[in-house]
């Protein structure tokens, strides 16, 4: 997979044809426009279209949190695209509860079917094409949160934990056939739903009301939905083509050394 433009002008994933799930906004539309600018034809999906849905991608409504959803969407790929090579799993997310205890069981069943079955079911069907070809690039997006659970969000951490410890499986097994699995886990990031979250969650009392301009990463700001799709597509350019089954924590410093 070639480079994102360089002095020459050259545009890295020129001819490269990539998916992308929750493309609509935040962290998912950021990896589609950066994914459009080295060249690449990409395909992105969500519940809903939305005004901040990438122009120049394909897009297609799906629900990946059932088997039905993820066949269609990867029908779609195929036809659309003709094909995979880049594999973004974005779509995920989780409202805060008040404890643990109160998680319903269904709440539970939707965190693991959004955040970690979504990506067992579409990689099922994809990564074949990739392993018949020897090559090829996916990437998950899991959540720095996981270095830290807590009450009322263990259905989304611990969703994303199976995710992290699936990656390092599936990146075993595909390696042989040249293709990369990696992981990217955002730190605190200023998206729509992240900042939705933090809202709900200071609404349960979990949190102090508002947060406040002080409390940021060391390196002095919230992450910015480009700031983690730079870290995307540093992965599955062949400037990382030697890393395969990592875990890329992109936090401004908030979890050092992890």
């Amino acid at each position: 997979m070639p480079t994102i433009e360089n002095g020459s002008g050259t545009r890295e994933l020129a001819g490269k044809r990539a998916l992308v799930t929750g493309g609509s906004r935040g962290i998912g539309a950021a990896v589609v426009r950066q994914l459009l600018d080295a060249g690449a034809e990409v395909l992105t999906t969500a519940r809903s279209a939305t005004a901040t849905t990438p122009e120049g991608a394909s897009f297609v409504e799906a629900d990946v949190r059932t088997r039905a959803g993820a066949e269609a969407l990867a029908g779609a790929a195929k036809e659309v695209l003709g094909g995979v090579d880049i594999l973004v799993h974005n779509a995920g997310g989780a409202g805060p509860y008040e404890s643990a205890a109160a998680i319903p069981d269904e709440v539970w069943q939707d965190a693991l079917d959004l955040n970690f079955l979504a990506s067992v079911r579409l990689d099922s069907l994809l990564a074949p094409g990739m392993r018949e070809r020897r090559s090829g690039a996916i990437v998950h997006i899991s959540s720095a949160a996981v270095l830290t659970p807590m009450g009322p969000f263990l259905h989304y951490t611990a969703a994303k934990a199976a995710l992290e410890n699936y990656s390092r499986g599936l990146a075993s097994e595909l390696a042989p056939s040249g293709v990369r699995v990696n992981v990217v886990s955002p730190g605190r990031t200023a998206t729509p739903g992240g900042i939705a979250t933090r809202e709900e969650w200071a609404r349960l009392g979990a949190v102090p009301g508002e947060v406040s301009a002080d409390d940021t990463a060391p390196l002095g700001r919230d992450g910015e939905a480009d700031d983690i799709a730079n870290a995307v597509l540093f992965l599955i350019s062949e400037r990382a083509g030697w890393l395969t089954g990592r875990n890329l924590i992109v936090d401004g410093g908030e979890f050092p050394m992890n």
